[in-house]
């Protein structure tokens, strides 16, 4: 069933993209509990197996239905294009009592019995102290399972801010829209965004543009369906999340290795998308210094090629380094 996001005259105008560490929080734990959103995410999941059993999950669990409504209140559209854990949540706390009650109400009439149980009646019964707990639970879930990887994680959701930001500067709003993931279709003819998802739904932008969050956590899923007075979004799985989790033994061929040297290979490999220095040394884990001194070499040998977006550098792969970073190469 298709959510129908129309557009105005103005909305094209009022489209950004951006991150929200909150989302990739909920996301995460969502993971934890779906095992058809796990097979990217196996060797994060080995990790962090022992922090999840230490957390209470249950509550926040219970409002994340299969399908249909979560509580918006809990996991706003981001109110940046980069805002911190720390803003989110703050805004998250500030949630009327009725607004949070409304939305609970909707999030467990999707789950038959939901309502019903102890947690349910507990949530339904008390909404502010509720609204407490929960972020107190968002909190630990973000220091448990996510912190502590969010360097790697934002590193890639810019490249895809980035890659796309630049697409959109290339071939305008239907190209994009068109790449961001099978599940849109732009109706030109009417200036609509048909987004394949659970539940009719037609929602006017009314000015308000629209939101596009990449998400490493929500693949292979597209979300939609943030409710006024929320700006309308988009959540979809961000580019290359299959080599997220991949460590250098993984990700580099091993002659590679031998001819580069195994740092350098590493560099090479791991710019699976086009990416800048800073972006590419928190998801390698290395000094911005040293990364930009690699590239550099591999830039001069033929291996790169860099171009200037904004105000940053973006490293890409030529065709002679996408053929050497293959597995088998050498």
């Amino acid at each position: 069933m298709p959510y129908h996001l129309r557009f105005g005259e103005a909305d094209p105008l009022r489209i950004r993209f951006a991150i929200s560490p909150l989302w990739e929080t909920h996301t995460a734990v969502r993971v934890l509990a779906r095992p058809r959103q796990q097979g990217y995410h196996l060797p994060w999941l080995r990790r962090i197996a022992d922090a999840a059993r230490g957390l209470d999950l249950g509550p926040l669990q219970l409002l994340m239905p299969l399908h249909g409504h979560s509580p918006d209140c809990l996991y706003p559209p981001p109110i940046g294009p980069a805002a911190s854990f720390e803003d989110e949540i703050a805004a998250v706390r500030e949630t009327q009592p009725d607004v949070a009650l409304d939305d609970f109400r909707r999030a467990l009439a999707e789950t038959p019995g939901a309502a019903a149980t102890a947690e349910g009646r507990r949530l339904l019964a008390d909404p502010a102290g509720a609204v407490d707990r929960l972020a107190d639970l968002l909190e630990a879930a973000w220091e448990a399972l996510v912190a502590p990887d969010w360097p790697r994680l934002r590193a890639l959701l810019e490249a895809d801010v980035a890659y796309h930001s630049r697409r959109l500067a290339e071939g305008g709003l239907e190209r994009l829209l068109a790449e961001l993931h099978p599940a849109f279709d732009w109706a030109a003819e009417t200036a609509t965004l048909r987004v394949d998802y659970h539940g009719e739904h037609v929602r006017p932008l009314d000015g308000q543009g629209l939101v596009l969050m990449p998400s490493v956590f929500t693949w292979p899923d597209v979300v939609s369906g943030f409710d006024p007075p929320w700006q309308p979004t988009v959540a979809y799985p961000a580019r290359g999340i299959g080599g997220l989790w991949a460590e250098p033994r993984d990700r580099v061929p091993e002659a590679l290795g031998r001819l580069l040297g195994p740092v350098r290979a590493d560099v090479l490999c791991a710019l699976a998308e086009p990416m800048g220095t800073t972006a590419l040394a928190h998801l390698l884990g290395r000094a911005p210094s040293s990364v930009s001194a690699h590239l550099s070499v591999l830039r001069d040998a033929g291996l790169l090629t860099s171009r200037r977006y904004g105000h940053q550098v973006l490293y890409e792969r030529t065709p002679l380094g996408i053929a050497l970073s293959q597995p088998g190469a050498g």
